[in-house]
């Protein structure tokens, strides 16, 4: 647990808003290998639908500090350290493939939901693996400092089924694990399954189950306590989420079209469950609140 000095470093006089005005510059926290949310490209640009966002947020900020010019740093984080980089002031804005969940917000905060996601399993088709009841006895990959990761150990406990789960240093590695044979399957968010198949030497080799085992929201995330960088950041995204064909030219250029480096298309058409929290704007943590509100919508719309 993060202690309280750690959490409030980097808020003093008058916290980000602040430090961003004196120092001229703002730091993001960004991935190196989460497709297409935040990734480095052939040029070793760091770019995604995540890094957009933020840097959407950024020019919000600029006008709003009256600045001429505001600076933006690229920090790599990792899924093990993003969060007390955050915590000790090294990144300012998270603009990854981050889970909002009632534990993290213990610790960090969270702007408005920019993704929602579901947990599933990667694997070669050959393998013949369809639930995560069929993983039973076999050797199961997750990303070092997931949610994921969690859940796959509390499920291999509570379903006993005796994997041996092995843990890869980021998305690209445990990806590797199953190519190389070392795992049968990857546990990991749809999305980036969906990602790392299509950048695959060989996509139709692998598969990726039906079965969900969690619906999850992704956030930028942010320092806890700072109620005021929070509301600029969050009124900056709401704006953007309802800005209509701009949010869904921001969509298709990351999820529906070519991206660089190989261009290939992820064809993943915009879920239900993010229709819906972009419609209406939230930061909650609690993953009902994301897998009622379609259901809900279903639900009004036959009564019409």
């Amino acid at each position: 647990m993060l202690s309280a000095a750690t959490l409030v470093h980097a808020q003093d006089d008058g916290g980000t808003l602040a430090k961003i005005k004196k120092s001229g510059a703002i730091t993001l926290g960004v991935r190196d290998g989460s497709v297409p949310f935040s990734y480095l490209d052939d040029k070793q640009q760091y770019q995604g639908y995540s890094i957009d966002l933020c840097m959407k947020v950024v020019t919000a900020l600029q006008k709003q500090l009256g600045m001429t010019e505001l600076k933006v740093t690229m920090n790599p984080v990792t899924s093990a350290n993003r969060i007390p980089l955050m915590a000790n002031g090294t990144i300012d804005l998270e603009c990854g493939s981050t889970t909002n969940n009632l534990e993290r917000q213990q610790q960090v905060a969270f702007a408005p939901t920019m993704f929602v996601v579901a947990n599933r399993l990667l694997a070669k088709k050959s393998s013949n693996i369809h639930t995560l009841a069929d993983m039973k006895g076999k050797t199961l990959v997750a990303t070092a400092g997931t949610s994921t990761l969690k859940q796959m150990t509390i499920l291999n406990k509570e379903q006993n089924l005796g994997m041996n789960i092995i843990v890869g240093k980021d998305h690209p590695e445990s990806f590797l694990m199953v190519e190389t044979g070392r795992a049968a399957a990857e546990a990991n968010d749809d999305i980036l399954l969906a990602a790392q198949r299509a950048n695959s030497k060989t996509p139709g080799d692998y598969e990726i189950t039906s079965e969900a085992l969690s619906v999850e929201p992704y956030g930028i995330m942010m320092r806890k306590g700072d109620p005021a960088f929070k509301k600029a950041v969050d009124d900056a995204l709401v704006r953007v989420y309802k800005s209509g064909e701009d949010m869904q030219r921001l969509y298709h250029k990351w999820f529906m079209s070519p991206i660089p480096p190989k261009g290939i298309n992820l064809r993943f058409p915009m879920p239900p469950q993010l229709e819906a929290v972009l419609a209406k704007p939230t930061d909650s943590g609690d993953p009902a609140a994301y897998a009622e509100v379609p259901q809900a919508q279903k639900a009004a719309a036959k009564k019409k």
